[in-house]
């Protein structure tokens, strides 16, 4: 079996638009054929959920969810039609990053959203902090760049790994979720609440407790 490299599932995402993961799945299964994947993908319909990305979504719903009182979600999710917004899977999936966002405490949906000067000043920190473990000088770049990804994992939404399936992320599922339902979908805001946030309290993590039940 020809081994898939990352320059290969880079290829095959530039061509079709799919998820990384979906991008090295196929061409597993398909032996490392770049030209055999993409039509794997096209016939499960990823390819085509890159192209209806452009789309407008100004349908949608807004949906909550509260945890034992402690922790409250609101979530804007829009969708093309008012057809699909009602329909039980695109309501279960906003339900899903309600839960996402309870859980994992993202400050934005994706790293678009996070502004340059925090970027900027995230960077100098993660830059001090490598120079002070005496990393040298010509590789502290790279370090600082593979750490930023961490963070941008953290804070971004559509970055971190699903809490229902962790093997993939929020944007490998709103991709699939998109080629399943055939309208283009968007994760457009939330707030999360959590009581006495902000003031000082007694240590106790109840994202971890969100976390916990959900994957009961």
């Amino acid at each position: 079996m020809a081994k898939v490299t990352a320059a290969m599932v880079k290829e095959l995402r530039e061509a079709t638009g799919a998820g990384m993961l979906d991008c090295k799945k196929a061409l597993v299964e398909c032996g490392g054929d770049v030209e055999a994947a993409i039509e794997a993908l096209r016939k499960k319909g990823l390819s085509k959920a890159a192209k209806k990305s452009g789309r407008i979504a100004a349908e949608g719903i807004v949906d909550s969810y509260i945890h034992g009182g402690r922790i409250g979600v609101l979530i804007e999710v829009n969708s093309e039609t008012d057809f699909v917004a009602k329909n039980e899977e695109f309501k279960e999936f906003v339900r899903d990053m309600a839960m996402q966002v309870a859980a994992q405490n993202p400050k934005y949906v994706s790293k678009e959203d996070v502004d340059e000067k925090e970027i900027a000043k995230e960077k100098e920190i993660l830059r001090e902090q490598a120079l002070n473990e005496g990393k040298p000088e010509h590789i502290v770049d790279k370090m600082v760049e593979g750490r930023i990804e961490k963070y941008f994992k953290e804070v971004c939404l559509m970055e971190q790994p699903f809490i229902k399936d962790p093997d993939i992320t929020v944007t490998e599922l709103l991709t699939n979720k998109i080629a399943k339902i055939g309208e283009n979908l968007k994760i457009r805001r939330f707030v999360r609440f959590e009581v006495g946030e902000g003031l000082e309290k007694r240590e106790e993590n109840f994202a971890d407790e969100v976390a916990k039940q959900i994957n009961q």
